[in-house]
């Protein structure tokens, strides 16, 4: 007979181990390129010595004369607080109950479940790896003007997925209510930009100054590179007194060949000692690149990467495609300066019980949360590139 506790070992033993390497490994070519760690974690925060430059005890001389003087490494605390990576799974007492005599519906079920907690935390967990920690999906849209229920992005359609779960909040962190919530991304046409949501909008949202933002997710997302490669203090270091927290970023770079990035991968190479061995763009950029060799009549390498990726190459450098990566940007990446911290793997959220399923309080339903606590960390910003204005059709 299934049970709960049935239930309870399923997760605990046969699903978890399913789901972590599912997240880890293929959730994202980026992120199955960056290794995990449990160092350097301390409490609810990372603390990381951050080398740069070289180190200065070294020099010639006479026969007879004076050694070097000793001058070591250089370094750098890094400081940032653990994020906390949430997914729930819901199920209902008279599902469970319909399959107590079914073994096989009861396995359908929790399988239909976990593979829609799989899809929606490899979805936002890639979308993070490229944002900038606010978890802002669009700050370019329009909408509000009338009481309507939906918006019209611009600029980041590809972060909206149905049924995402959204608030809106301003540059200061304050969330507006909308009445009778949550509200729910109900449709998306992506030929027009608009986003219906499950309930009219308030009239007077603000598109300048008030973001839709992953429920409870406003400042709480990793450190991805949206945040890497932006102006700001990065983990708790200033970059305005230290040149070596900025990344090589090339603007209005025009048509994309082989000229331009190498351009990037040589001044990695020459100034930060940086090897870049992982490219990634939009496809845009990609088609682009890719109509640039066939005017060349050279052909199209394709390498296999870990997580069954396949990849085109740049002499030898895999280059991929991702959705949230904007329209007419590329990264150029050395993945072995990414770290993943984090305090654990992918495990179950435990009552003081013990136990994983809980019932909702005052609702016929049970549900289980899966946590992570981690944060991105590069250890050497500098050895990163950016090339953005890129034209593509």
């Amino acid at each position: 007979m299934v049970t709960l506790q049935t239930a309870e070992n399923a997760l605990k033993t046969v699903y978890l181990g399913v789901v972590s390497d599912q997240l880890n490994i293929n959730a994202n070519p980026l992120l199955s390129k960056i290794k995990h760690s449990n160092a350097d974690v301390w409490g609810k925060e990372i603390r990381k010595l951050a080398p740069f430059g070289i180190n200065g005890g070294i020099g010639a001389g006479t026969e007879d004369g004076a050694l070097p003087k000793a001058s070591g490494n250089k370094y750098v605390q890094f400081v940032s607080t653990l994020k906390n990576l949430y997914g729930t799974i819901e199920i209902s007492d008279k599902a469970i109950r319909a399959s107590e005599n079914n073994s096989g519906a009861f396995v359908n079920l929790l399988n239909a479940e976990m593979e829609g907690l799989i899809k929606a935390s490899t979805f936002n967990l890639s979308r993070m790896l490229y944002g900038d920690g606010k978890g802002i999906l669009t700050k370019d849209y329009t909408g509000g003007t009338t009481d309507t229920d939906f918006i019209t992005v611009k600029k980041g359609l590809n972060n909206f997925m149905e049924g995402m779960v959204i608030e809106f909040y301003d540059v200061d962190g304050e969330c507006y209510e909308v009445a009778n919530s949550p509200l729910v991304v109900t449709s998306i046409e992506r030929d027009t930009g608009k986003v219906h949501f499950n309930k009219k909008l308030k009239s007077n949202l603000n598109p300048s100054n008030e973001y839709p933002v992953v429920q409870h997710s406003f400042d709480m997302e990793i450190t991805g590179l949206g945040k890497i490669f932006s102006n700001d203090d990065l983990y708790g270091v200033s970059r305005a007194t230290n040149a070596w927290m900025k990344p090589y970023i090339k603007t209005a770079a025009g048509e994309i060949n082989d000229i331009v990035i190498q351009q990037a991968i040589d001044s990695l190479e020459e100034n930060s000692g940086s090897i870049v061995d992982f490219i990634t763009c939009s496809s845009a950029v990609k088609r682009a690149y890719q109509t640039y060799l066939n005017s060349f009549k050279r052909n199209v390498d394709v390498l296999e990467l870990k997580g069954g990726y396949k990849a085109i190459s740049y002499n030898g450098i895999p280059l991929v495609s991702d959705r949230f990566i904007n329209n007419d940007e590329m990264y150029l990446l050395n993945t072995k300066e990414f770290t993943l911290h984090e305090l654990c793997d992918w495990q179950w959220l435990e009552g003081d019980d013990g136990k994983i399923i809980r019932q909702i309080p005052n609702h016929p339903t049970y549900s289980a949360t899966l946590v992570k606590y981690a944060d991105l960390i590069c250890d050497k910003p500098s050895g990163q590139a950016k090339i953005s204005g890129i034209a593509v059709s």
